[in-house]
């Protein structure tokens, strides 16, 4: 008996952080990112910008309140 075939994970490039995934949406089990909460302000913005998934990390720092843009953090605001 031959073993099942596998298909090879699909990778991903973070659209926020330009880093690479593995994007769960399509694995048999319920992807990391369904146990964030992100509020529907978040949601929107992310909607709002992007069309494909972020990675986890990127999800997370948005639910812990991270900009969208994750360069804005580290730019000095006017009147700095």
């Amino acid at each position: 008996m031959l073993p099942p075939v596998v298909p090879p994970l699909s990778t991903d490039r973070c659209p926020r952080c330009g880093g690479g995934f593995h994007c769960g949406a399509q694995d048999p089990g319920p992807c990391a990112c369904t146990r964030l909460q992100l509020t529907p302000e978040v949601l929107q913005a992310m909607r709002a910008r992007w069309t494909r998934c972020l990675c986890l990390a990127c999800l997370q720092a948005l639910s812990e309140g991270a900009p969208t843009d994750p360069q804005t953090a580290s730019r000095p605001t006017q009147g700095d």
